[in-house]
Protein backbone atom coordinates (compact mmCIF):
# COMPACT_ATOMS: atom_id res chain seq x y z
CA UNK A 1 0.00 0.00 0.00
CA UNK A 2 3.22 2.01 0.75
CA UNK A 3 4.04 1.89 -2.63
CA UNK A 4 0.75 3.36 -4.07
CA UNK A 5 0.70 6.52 -1.86
CA UNK A 6 4.20 7.12 -3.21
CA UNK A 7 2.92 7.16 -6.77
CA UNK A 8 -0.13 9.21 -5.41
CA UNK A 9 2.86 11.78 -4.46
CA UNK A 10 4.62 11.65 -7.32
CA UNK A 11 2.19 12.35 -9.62
CA UNK A 12 0.72 15.45 -8.17
CA UNK A 13 3.87 16.90 -9.36
CA UNK A 14 5.36 16.61 -12.85
CA UNK A 15 8.48 13.81 -12.28
CA UNK A 16 10.42 16.27 -14.15
CA UNK A 17 10.07 18.88 -11.46
CA UNK A 18 11.17 16.41 -8.46
CA UNK A 19 14.22 15.50 -10.20
CA UNK A 20 15.09 19.05 -11.06
CA UNK A 21 14.61 19.64 -7.06
CA UNK A 22 17.01 16.57 -6.47
CA UNK A 23 19.73 17.81 -8.53
CA UNK A 24 19.16 21.12 -6.66
CA UNK A 25 19.27 19.44 -3.33
CA UNK A 26 22.82 17.87 -5.01
CA UNK A 27 24.41 20.96 -5.85
CA UNK A 28 23.78 21.83 -1.97
CA UNK A 29 24.65 19.14 -0.48
CA UNK A 30 28.38 18.42 -2.08
CA UNK A 31 27.80 17.04 -5.35
CA UNK A 32 25.87 14.05 -3.92
CA UNK A 33 23.26 11.84 -5.93
CA UNK A 34 19.98 12.59 -4.63
CA UNK A 35 16.37 10.83 -5.96
CA UNK A 36 13.17 12.30 -5.83
CA UNK A 37 12.40 10.13 -2.33
CA UNK A 38 15.51 10.55 -0.37
CA UNK A 39 16.00 12.54 2.78
CA UNK A 40 17.52 15.90 3.38
CA UNK A 41 17.99 15.19 6.49
CA UNK A 42 19.48 11.17 6.24
CA UNK A 43 21.64 13.00 3.41
CA UNK A 44 23.49 15.62 5.83
CA UNK A 45 21.14 18.87 5.30
CA UNK A 46 21.00 21.32 8.10
CA UNK A 47 19.54 24.61 8.52
CA UNK A 48 21.93 26.64 6.67
CA UNK A 49 21.86 24.13 3.95
CA UNK A 50 17.98 24.55 3.89
CA UNK A 51 18.00 27.96 3.62
CA UNK A 52 19.82 27.71 0.34
CA UNK A 53 17.91 25.60 -1.28
CA UNK A 54 14.99 27.48 0.22
CA UNK A 55 16.83 30.95 -1.72
CA UNK A 56 17.08 28.91 -4.90
CA UNK A 57 13.91 27.54 -4.96
CA UNK A 58 12.35 31.10 -4.90
CA UNK A 59 14.97 32.36 -7.61
CA UNK A 60 14.51 29.64 -10.12
CA UNK A 61 11.06 29.13 -9.71
CA UNK A 62 9.36 32.12 -8.04
CA UNK A 63 7.69 30.48 -5.55
CA UNK A 64 8.88 31.33 -1.53
CA UNK A 65 9.02 28.75 0.20
CA UNK A 66 8.48 28.98 4.37
CA UNK A 67 11.49 27.05 6.49
CA UNK A 68 8.69 24.91 8.07
CA UNK A 69 7.02 23.84 4.85
CA UNK A 70 10.35 22.64 3.47
CA UNK A 71 11.53 21.21 6.70
CA UNK A 72 8.34 19.08 6.93
CA UNK A 73 8.44 18.03 3.26
CA UNK A 74 11.74 16.09 3.37
CA UNK A 75 11.82 15.10 -0.02
CA UNK A 76 12.47 16.36 -3.86
CA UNK A 77 8.94 14.78 -4.21
CA UNK A 78 7.33 16.88 -1.58
CA UNK A 79 9.40 19.80 -2.40
CA UNK A 80 8.30 19.62 -6.07
CA UNK A 81 4.22 19.84 -4.80
CA UNK A 82 4.70 22.78 -2.92
CA UNK A 83 6.28 24.36 -5.77
CA UNK A 84 3.18 23.44 -8.24
CA UNK A 85 0.65 24.63 -4.85
CA UNK A 86 3.00 27.83 -4.87
CA UNK A 87 2.50 28.11 -8.75
CA UNK A 88 -1.05 27.48 -8.71
CA UNK A 89 -1.13 30.17 -6.29
CA UNK A 90 -3.01 27.47 -3.51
Amino acid sequence: MESSQRQVAVSSAPASLALEVAALWGEHLDGREVGPEDDFFALGGNSLTGIKIIDQVAQTYGVQLSVRDFYLAQTPVRVAELIEQGRAGT
